[in-house]
């Protein structure tokens, strides 16, 4: 058993065989029936002729022709063809003999009706193959019949089996050349065909082996470009995803600990910035508050400047406090925010008017260029509280005189607007730090004017929950300019579209 295992034929050769053998089967039937089919149309073409000639004896005898001279010229006619030697006997319907070329044809054969009369004197025309009764040596291919419409004569011809009928009838030899050679064509192809699947499969194996003895796979580069081929690379993917898997999962979990590691690094740090901000307006008012109590000599006027000082630091206080809240719900709450259609113009128009009717700002000018109908998807308080929070910060720290919002451009989809103003403008170094909560170019002049160092991250955030983005940068010659986006309002944005 073990000796015929080691002899077995690979797989190459034991799908070649029967393949190979299958599709000769299927060539020879092929060419038996096309043999037929051709013989049978070759003696189609050459009855055709024949019986076209008894038509036109006929036809000549019932247009009143001697028959004589057409016999004579279609016997001549055909010397240099297939039917060289054709015998043409014409009888009346007594069986009288009438005309004939060659040895004339008998109208009984061993004293009966021979079966193409037969036919004929049923059907008006009749043919059959058969010996001559004249000449027993010479096998006569074809004995055919016709009768006039009158019944009165009928066309007897028969044409011997000579050699030019039959290469006319013999199917040509090139259709077997062609044959062989789609034989010969179909087995190399077969052969290289099963050589290269045999190929396939003896490397799938050797790869199956390799993995389940989890010795080193191949290079996935060796394995063919089929169906075979892709099976392959696939299993050599789930075996290099896997390991792949196992690594980033390792990674993940480390980046998953850096994260909360981060993550409470940065609530602490955002702790020890409230605690600090609470602080300072807190010692100020208990500051202002002592000197008061253990002062009570002190002078009405003092006395008054004092308890100005704590009322500005707890309305700080109390800034800071809101804008914690304010902050807290966009990033905590952001789902639970209700959104509605916003019309920016009638928002700033409402916004300049306060500013100007109760003098708001310190130094500085509102101003904007929005075009009427501009509708935004939004919060009116959040978007309101938005664009406060930009005038304060020009208003307390651009030193400008003027501010303003304009529109850039619009798409089908959103509108860009800009926030500018007139002022000193920023350090480069820390535009990509003035939407950190608590970040403050200048300290000291943010405490004094009353920034709680949450303004512009409250910005961000509420731009951010209606799916615009913002960043800041430098004007020339000088100046702040922020650029947001905010999306439009769906019944706008469809009639656009």
């Amino acid at each position: 058993m073990s000796l015929l295992r080691k002899h077995k034929l690979n797989y190459g050769w034991r799908l070649f065989l029967p393949l190979v053998g299958l599709l000769w089967l299927v060539i020879i039937a092929v060419a038996i029936y096309q043999y037929k089919n051709e013989s049978k149309l070759r003696e189609e073409i050459v009855n055709d002729e024949i019986r076209l000639l008894n038509s036109r004896i006929i036809a000549a005898y019932e247009q009143e022709l001697d028959l004589m001279p057409v016999i004579q010229f279609a016997a001549k006619y055909y010397e240099n063809s297939a039917l060289n030697g054709i015998r043409i006997s014409v009888y009346d319907n007594h069986g009288n003999l009438l005309y004939c070329t060659g040895t004339p044809i008998p109208s009984s054969v061993n004293g009966k009706t021979p079966p193409e009369l037969i036919a004929a004197n049923e059907t008006g025309h009749g043919t059959s193959l058969r010996r001559s009764d004249v000449d027993p040596t010479q096998a006569y291919y074809y004995f055919g019949v016709r009768t006039s419409a009158d019944g009165k004569i009928y066309v007897h011809t028969a044409m011997p089996y000579t050699s030019a009928l039959s290469r006319e009838l013999s199917v040509d030899k090139g259709m077997w050349l062609l044959i062989l050679a789609m034989a010969i064509g179909t087995t190399i192809f077969a052969y290289f065909t099963t050589r290269i699947l045999g190929r396939n499969v003896i490397i799938l194996h050797d790869f199956a082996t390799k993995a389940a003895a989890g010795e080193p796979l191949p290079r996935i580069d060796n394995f063919p470009h089929n169906e075979l081929g892709d099976i392959s690379r696939q299993i050599y993917k789930l075996y290099t995803e896997k390991d792949a898997a196992i690594n980033r999962s390792e990674r993940e979990h480390s980046i998953a600990i850096k994260a909360t590691e981060d993550k409470i690094h940065m609530t602490r740090e955002l702790s020890n910035n409230i605690n600090h901000e609470l602080k300072t307006p807190v010692g100020v008012i208990r500051g202002y508050l002592d000197t008061i109590a253990t002062h009570p000599e002190m002078v009405p006027e003092m006395k008054q400047k004092f308890i100005e000082n704590a009322r500005n630091a707890m309305d700080r206080l109390c800034n800071l406090l809101n804008d914690l809240s304010s902050i807290t719900r966009l990033e905590e709450g952001a789902n639970s925010i209700s959104n509605e259609d916003v019309d920016l113009n009638d928002l700033l128009f409402n916004i300049s008017t306060e500013l100007e009717s109760i003098n708001m700002t310190n130094n500085i000018h509102f101003s904007y260029d929005i075009p009427d109908g501009c509708i935004v998807i939004g919060n009116y308080n959040l978007l309101y509280g938005m664009m406060m929070n930009l005038i304060r910060n020009a208003d307390f720290h651009s030193r400008g005189e003027n501010c303003g919002i304009r529109l850039l451009s619009q798409n089908s989809r959103e509108y860009t607007f800009a926030f500018a103003d007139d002022g000193v403008g920023v350090g480069e170094q820390h535009l990509s730090h003035l939407f950190d909560r608590f970040y403050r170019i200048d300290k000291g002049r943010s405490r004094k004017v009353g920034g709680t160092g949450l303004g512009l991250p409250i910005v961000k955030n509420t731009v951010t929950v209606f799916g615009g983005t913002i960043f800041a940068r430098n004007r020339q010659p000088h100046g702040l300019e922020f650029v947001f986006t905010l999306m439009k309002a769906r019944q706008e944005a469809s009639s656009e579209a």
